[in-house]
């Protein structure tokens, strides 16, 4: 009897141990930016936890600017803070290179790696392997009110030009002074205000650096560019306006405040969302404008789900980016808040489903956007680097975001154009001079 009963024992004891692993909770600490695809993701995340029992979610949620810095210090220094990151085109080629990332090769559940448009797979790759899955695509065009339009007497065209674009504003803001306008970006960042820069500088025949890696920010191109900016912003845009980024421009434009708004394709789900915008129902939307020189000002983006080297979960973190940017995420954003509402993109699939292409009126002129950004060729002259609305080189970071300041200086009041260029050549040309990247 003694002998049994030890047995029984023992047997309750390795079925409690056995218990007590099964129920030990893996969690994932995932930092996200704090855009409205993203808070929705945060939002419809309770299904993946109740699909996969052992695995929680803790979202660290953060500005643009200071997400990419939090997640470029815990990544390369392999801190390990964070097991899920959200990252993007810029950095994950830089950051795959240089051994900060774990390649997404071996992905469970539906992931379907073939699906993904190729202008985004390519550009969120490294020597051929995928290191961060898109979780939303993007490119950059033109939204404008239809019915502020009408009432001026102006009529959009699909192709806009950037002189087009600044009789319209001069129009709109006549027409009407509870209005601005343009909004553009005036927050500095090199994701920021840079961003829409550097895409603008494109369309004006600008570019960073010349063949030789020769920093060409004092040219007359680059003169050009941010003179126009700086005349639209002051002459018809909002007041302090270097405090306004993406969110803050979508808020104004969801208001009714804007007139025309050139920013990321993202946007369009949100400005036609009659839950959120006050003008959803007199949305129009045409391409990036260009200045007539064969480039035009839509860039490529995409905010990625990646798994730092240093992640203490790696296999949960893939589970998470799997579910998180298939198929079956997007039937159940669908379900859930409508066709309109998928994350853009990213999947070939979506945009030959009739359901989407029906819900969304900015399907098409958001997959063409994408489709036709040449991050290999992004200028009218040549250059010796990648990138659209930023030089795909790990120097760029800092580069971008002491031009971010001195443009917004500008728009300030602050400094000169010919001033902030200057500098931004002087700051350029010291970088170089210390750089990895020129030979």
């Amino acid at each position: 009897m003694g002998t049994i009963r030890r047995a029984l024992m023992g047997a309750v004891i390795l079925c409690a141990l056995t218990n007590g692993a099964v129920a030990q909770e893996t969690t994932l600490r995932i930092a996200t930016v704090d855009n409205g695809d993203m808070i929705r993701l945060q939002q419809l995340s309770q299904t993946f936890m109740r699909d996969n029992p052992g695995i929680a979610l803790e979202w660290i949620t953060l500005d643009e600017n200071l997400l990419r810095q939090r997640v470029a210090i815990d990544v390369s220094t392999g801190a390990g803070r964070f097991d899920v990151v959200s990252i993007g085109t810029y950095e994950a080629p830089i950051w795959a290179e240089r051994g900060w990332l774990s390649p997404l090769d071996t992905m469970p559940g539906d992931f379907q790696p073939d699906d993904i448009l190729p202008t985004i797979r390519d550009a969120l790759s490294f020597d051929g392997a995928l290191y961060a899955a898109p979780f939303y695509g993007e490119s950059s065009f033109t939204m404008y009110r239809t019915d502020l339009f009408e009432a001026a007497g102006l009529e959009m065209p699909r192709a806009p030009s950037w002189d087009f674009i600044k009789s319209a504003a001069a129009t709109i803001a006549a027409h009407d002074p509870d209005v601005y306008g343009i909004c553009l970006r005036g927050k500095p960042g090199w994701g920021e205000n840079v961003a829409l820069l550097t895409a603008m500088a494109n369309a004006y025949g600008a570019r960073w650096f010349d063949e030789n890696w020769r920093p060409q920010l004092d040219s007359e191109a680059w003169a050009r560019t941010v003179g126009d900016y700086v005349a639209l912003m002051s002459q018809f845009g909002p007041p302090e306006a270097t405090e306004n980024g993406f969110g803050e421009n979508l808020a104004l434009f969801q208001a009714g405040r804007c007139g025309v708004w050139i920013d990321a394709t993202a946007a369009a789900s949100f400005v036609t969302d009659p839950s959120a915008s006050t003008v959803a129902d007199s949305v129009g939307f045409a391409l990036a404008p260009d200045k007539g020189l064969g480039k035009r000002s839509n860039w490529l983006w995409a905010w990625a789900l990646a798994v730092p080297q240093s992640s203490r979960h790696p296999d949960a973190a893939k589970r998470f980016i799997s579910w998180a940017t298939s198929q079956a995420y997007a039937e159940l954003v669908a379900s859930e808040q409508g066709w309109a509402h998928v994350p853009p993109g990213t999947r070939a699939s979506l945009y030959e489903n009739p359901r989407y292409r029906d819900a969304a009126p900015f399907a098409e002129l958001t997959f063409e956007s994408i489709q036709t950004a040449d991050e290999t060729s992004p200028t009218v002259e040549p250059v010796p680097y990648t990138g659209i609305q930023y030089v795909a080189v790990p120097e760029f970071q800092g580069i971008g975001t002491a031009v971010g300041q001195q443009i917004a200086d500008v728009l300030a009041g602050e400094i000169t154009v010919e001033e902030a260029l200057r500098n931004a050549q002087w700051v350029a040309e010291k970088v170089v001079q210390h750089a990895r990247f020129v030979q």
